[in-house]
């Protein structure tokens, strides 16, 4: 088991809680945004944490404020971008000698790589995104993907073939022109990498499978 550290972290006047898991002689550090509906120690977010600290990579997982303050509705797109620097900045303060990547799920990843696209963040060396939300259910379109362009750093995308959030051809298709960005697709995976009983494979084998795509990409890149 790897103890997760509380933090606070200051989003201009607000304030948001954090949780930093760091197993010993970790080799980079992630950042990693929740999804809109859950927060983050929702049981994805702690198992991609778990996972990644037996893979010797940390994470520092951190609420957006109306999480923390009990809201349903998502904070406006500044709101969260500044909440994802704020995190990076922390984990930059926190952990200056590990090579630093952020990212999320979900919503978590796309309000980082808008983050990214208007301002590179501090230290990090690339993205990872569990579920890029390309378009909301059964409404297919690309425009929540205008800004990748703009991002310098490598990206890593996780995407599962049953994923209502974002057809395969069309994501496939706006990546492809991309220099910087890597697509895994894991089969059969829905938007919360769930599969199907019949697929045989268990949610602690989509689990590995997540853990080590990540740390495969990241490790040439730390």
């Amino acid at each position: 088991m790897h103890p997760d550290e509380p933090l606070t972290l200051m989003v201009g006047s607000r304030t948001v809680s954090g949780l930093l898991c760091r197993p010993t002689g970790a080799r980079a550090l992630l950042v990693l945004g929740h999804g809109a509906g859950a927060g983050m120690r929702h049981h994805f977010m702690a198992d991609v944490s778990a996972a990644l600290a037996d893979r010797a990579v940390a994470t520092l997982r951190y609420q957006f404020p109306y999480m923390e303050e009990g809201r349903g509705r998502p904070d406006p797109p500044g709101l969260l971008q500044a909440t994802v620097r704020a995190a990076c900045e922390t984990a930059d303060r926190l952990a200056p000698e590990l090579p630093r990547f952020a990212g999320g799920k979900s919503l978590g990843g796309r309000m980082t790589s808008s983050a990214q696209a208007e301002v590179p963040l501090p230290g990090v060396r690339g993205l990872v995104f569990f579920g890029f939300p390309l378009h909301p259910p059964k409404r297919p379109g690309t425009s929540r993907a205008e800004h990748l362009g703009r991002i310098a750093i490598p990206m890593l995308f996780l995407q599962g073939t049953r994923d209502d959030l974002a057809d395969l051809d069309l994501i496939r298709g706006v990546l492809a022109p991309l220099p910087t960005a890597t697509l895994h697709v894991v089969d059969g995976a829905n938007h919360s990498f769930e599969v199907l009983k019949r697929s045989g494979r268990t949610a602690a084998m989509v689990l590995a499978e997540l853990a080590d795509t990540v740390v495969a990409w990241l490790t040439p890149l730390a």
